[in-house]
C-alpha cells in the first residue's frame, strides 16, 4: 500500500489533483493508498470514498510558518498512519509542505516523487520552495516525470540529481473515457468557431493572452469553464477587450467532458510549461480538436495531434482560427489524430508503471 498526501483543501481545481484522486481513491482504487487532502475550512464537499482529511490550515511557502505548517502536518500524519501498513511513498510534488511532512512522518520507507508543473514554477520563485525540491529530489529512491521537458526543466533547478532516478511515466486519463466517451451531437452551423477554454485562470495559464488576441477575431464564441473567483477576477480585462464569455462555471468532469462535445475546438493558451496537458487529452478523448501554445511538455504530449499556434500574436491566432474555421476536413483530421493521441495514455498505464517501479524500491 502506497501513502500519498496533496495539501491542497479538498475540492481545489486542477489537473493534479485530478490525477491523484483518479490514481488513489473509489471503491477499487487503481493503486491501493492512504491517500490524504486538507480539510476545506467552513465548507462541505463531497469527499471521495478512500480519501482521509487532514485538519490542518494555515498553508504557506516560505520562512519560519512554513516549517511550523510542516511540522503540523507531520503530527497529523503521524496520528493518522500506521507506518507498518504502508510499502512506499507516493510524494506528490517535490514541493510544498505534504512532501517533507510525509517523508519525516515515515522516514524509513521508500519514496517515488512525481514531478507536477506547479513544483518546478514555484522552486523558480520561491527560494524555501527550491530547497524542499532539491532535498526531496536527492532523497528520493526515485523521480517520475511524466514527459522528457519535466526532467530537463528539473535538472535546471537541481543539476546534482542523479538522472539513473529518473523514470518516464506519461500520465494518463480515465480508460472508460477512452473506450466509452460521450456522443458528440451533430453540428448544424459551421458559421462560427465555437472555443472552450477550460482549467484554472492562473497567470501561467495564459487566459490575459488569449482574450487580448481574440478580440479582434471574426467568427469565433468564447466559453470559459474555470473557478467562479478567477473568472470573475478578468471581468475588467474582458471589458476592455470587448470580449463576449460564456461563463460555465467549474464543471466537475462528467459536465466537462458533456462541454467537450458541444464545442468545436479547445483552446491551451498556457504561456510556460504543463506537466503533461491533462485537460487537452481528455478533450481529445471526447472527439475535441485542439489548439494550443507549443511550450515544454505540452508539445511533447500533443505534437502534430493538435494544432500549434501562437496565442501571444493576434495576427498568427485570427489565421490559425481561419485554418479551423474554413479548411475543408481540417477539424475532422484534427478529431482523429486526437483520438489516437488519447489512446496512447489510459491511465491503468500509468497505475501500473507506478506500482511495478514501487515493487522494485521494496
Amino acid at each position: 500500500m502506497a501513502a500519498a498526501f496533496l495539501d491542497l483543501p479538498v475540492g481545489s481545481p486542477g489537473g493534479s489533483v485530478e490525477l491523484f484522486l483518479d490514481l488513489y481513491t473509489g471503491e477499487r482504487p487503481l493503486i491501493p493508498a492512504r491517500a490524504f487532502m486538507l480539510a476545506p475550512p467552513g465548507t462541505h464537499h463531497r469527499v471521495p470514498t478512500g480519501l482521509d482529511l487532514l485538519p490542518v490550515a494555515s498553508k504557506c511557502l516560505e520562512g519560519s510558518a512554513f516549517a511550523r505548517y510542516v511540522q503540523a502536518l507531520r503530527r497529523a500524519l503521524a496520528d493518522a498512519v500506521e507506518p507498518a501498513q504502508i510499502g512506499v511513498l507516493h510524494l506528490q510534488h517535490l514541493a510544498f509542505g505534504a512532501t517533507p511532512a510525509l517523508i519525516r512522518a515515515l522516514p524509513t520507507h521508500p519514496r517515488i516523487a512525481l514531478v507536477h508543473g506547479t513544483d518546478l514554477l514555484f522552486a523558480e520563485t520561491h527560494r524555501d520552495q527550491l530547497h524542499v525540491l532539491r532535498e526531496t529530489a536527492r532523497t528520493a529512491d526515485a523521480i517520475v516525470v511524466p514527459t522528457h521537458a519535466m526532467a530537463d526543466h528539473l535538472l535546471k533547478l537541481a543539476p546534482q540529481i542523479e538522472r539513473r532516478k529518473i523514470n518516464h511515466i506519461p500520465w494518463g486519463i480515465p480508460d472508460h473515457l477512452l473506450t466509452d466517451p460521450p456522443a458528440r451531437p451533430a453540428r448544424t452551423s459551421t458559421s462560427h468557431l465555437r472555443l472552450l477554454y477550460a482549467g484554472r485562470l492562473t497567470a501561467e495559464k495564459g487566459a490575459e493572452a488569449l482574450i487580448k488576441s481574440l478580440a479582434p477575431v471574426p467568427g469565433v464564441e468564447l466559453s470559459v469553464a474555470a473557478p467562479r473567483a478567477q473568472f470573475h477576477a478578468l471581468a475588467p480585462l474582458l471589458q476592455r477587450a470587448g470580449v463576449r464569455v460564456r461563463y460555465l462555471g467549474w464543471l466537475r468532469r462528467p459536465q466537462l467532458w458533456k462541454a467537450f462535445t458541444e464545442h468545436d475546438v479547445l483552446v491551451v493558451p498556457s504561456t510556460t510549461l504543463e506537466a503533461m496537458g491533462l485537460v487537452a487529452l481528455e478533450a481529445q478523448a471526447c472527439g475535441l480538436p485542439v489548439l494550443y501554445q507549443p511550450v515544454p511538455g505540452l508539445s511533447e504530449a500533443l505534437a502534430a495531434s493538435g494544432m500549434a499556434t501562437d496565442f501571444t500574436h493576434c495576427a498568427a491566432l485570427a489565421r490559425d482560427l481561419d485554418r479551423l474555421r474554413k479548411t475543408r476536413g481540417l477539424l475532422t483530421a484534427l478529431r482523429q489524430a486526437g483520438y489516437a493521441n488519447a489512446a496512447r495514455h489510459p491511465l491503468s498505464a500509468t497505475a501500473r508503471c507506478l506500482t511495478d517501479l514501487g515493487r522494485q524500491l521494496s
